[in-house]
């Protein structure tokens, strides 16, 4: 009889070809989930369905048109910078901070357009903004034609 202990081996597991497995799943999730997502979505802004437009007594209408050219109450912007803006606005704000910022963008304006709108009003203590909207058409309505 043979009562000597005998020397145990562990077993191993070799990881490498788990890995690789794993790497390539990931890699075909990561591939096939973010694209979907993004190519699905399709987005028409600005549309609104609101209450009866109000009437401000100390509004500024900022128009934004689609190349990024800047309107301040009927009002041509030459530069398209944020000072230039802030300038215009400070000139059209008569009521102070209590002037209301109606941004009328088109909707094929860039954000950093809008944006640049927001930032020029923050500058002159302008906190009440809101943004104008053309109201989507009832059911069954038929859209109207330019002739």
């Amino acid at each position: 009889m043979n009562f000597r202990p005998h020397a145990k081996t562990e077993p191993e597991i070799n990881l490498i070809p788990f890995i690789d497995v794993l790497l390539v799943v990931l890699i075909f999730v990561m591939l096939s989930s973010t694209y979907s997502k993004f190519t699905e979505l399709q987005v028409r802004l600005p549309a609104a369905d609101a209450e009866q437009a109000r009437e401000y007594p100390k509004e500024v209408i900022v128009a934004v048109s689609s190349h990024g050219q800047y309107m301040v109450n009927k009002i041509v912007v030459n530069a398209r910078g944020t000072d230039a803006l802030s300038a215009a606005l400070a000139l059209a704000t008569q009521a102070g901070k209590d002037s209301v910022i109606i941004i009328s963008a088109d909707a094929s304006a860039t954000h950093q357009a809008v944006i640049t709108v927001m930032e020029a009003a923050r500058r002159q203590g302008l906190t009440q903004i809101t943004f104008a909207t053309q109201g989507s058409a009832p059911a069954g309505a038929k859209p109207a034609t330019e002739h």
